[in-house]
């Protein structure tokens, strides 16, 4: 049976959220939904993914719950950023909700926490719309603050997001025993460590998605190798990818 999943990245539009140092939360919630959607469409089997948004456009509030419970969505995940002089990671679940659904938020919780090593804000109930009305389980999560400065920085970062949405897509597999597709794990896990001083990263398994630059020293965890044109890319447990060119990175574990 398919598992459906509802993907509802916060505001959009003339609603721009939480707003700070020039980021707003409408920006962040997107990207963080878009990454949760790549990872899970190109790793997982039998999943299939809808947004309440794909671009920078209001949608109310109800639009979005009646588009899940027509759609009959298996699960409704509302992603945030909090306001505020807080950091950390948080996340809601309806104040009503049942057993099954604390089950599934404490599972994504811990996944969350464990990808991205923030401070934990704890686990809250609320009469949120989004929680309230889905007819389906629901949780909202609440990814940073954008007013602190060290979060606001996180938040900028390709690496993080990557991290953020990983430690969704953890959390949505064990919660759910989400299916990985064969081969997508072949080589087990383990670490590496950046040797040169400058190193790209990708975004998808493409020599030309450059998404920015890592450095010398940095570690990071390996999900599996795979080969693009001829050459050995790891793929990393936050989402992006990098070369396996052992001038480049060694294997530490």
């Amino acid at each position: 049976m398919t598992f459906k999943l509802y993907l509802d990245p916060g505001h959009g539009g003339k609603d721009r959220g939480a707003s700070a140092y020039g980021l707003t939360e409408k920006q962040v919630t997107l990207l963080i939904a878009d990454r949760i959607r790549e990872i899970i469409e190109r790793e997982y089997t039998d999943v299939n993914v809808r947004m309440s948004r794909e671009n920078d456009t209001e949608v109310s509030v109800e639009e979005r719950v009646r588009a899940a419970n027509l759609w009959g969505a298996d699960f409704f995940l509302s992603l945030h950023v909090d306001a505020g002089d807080g950091t950390g990671f948080e996340d809601c679940i309806f104040t009503k909700a049942g057993n099954g659904v604390e089950t599934y938020r404490s599972t994504i919780h811990r996944a969350v926490l464990r990808a991205t090593g923030w401070a934990d804000r704890g686990k809250g109930k609320a009469d949120f719309s989004e929680l309230m009305k889905s007819g389906m389980p629901a949780v909202m999560t609440k990814n940073g603050s954008i007013e602190t400065r060290a979060d606001n920085t996180k938040l900028r970062s390709e690496m993080f997001i990557g991290k953020i949405a990983r430690g969704h897509v953890n959390g949505l597999a064990a919660a759910f025993g989400l299916k990985k597709k064969k081969g997508t794990d072949q080589a087990g896990r383990f670490l590496v460590r950046v040797r040169a001083r400058d190193l790209y990263y990708y975004g998808r398994p493409d020599w030309s998605a450059r998404n920015g630059l890592v450095h010398k020293g940095q570690v990071f965890a390996v999900v599996r190798t795979l080969t693009v044109n001829q050459s050995k890319m790891y793929a990393l447990n936050n989402g992006n990818y990098l070369t396996a060119n052992e001038n480049y990175v060694e294997k530490i574990l």
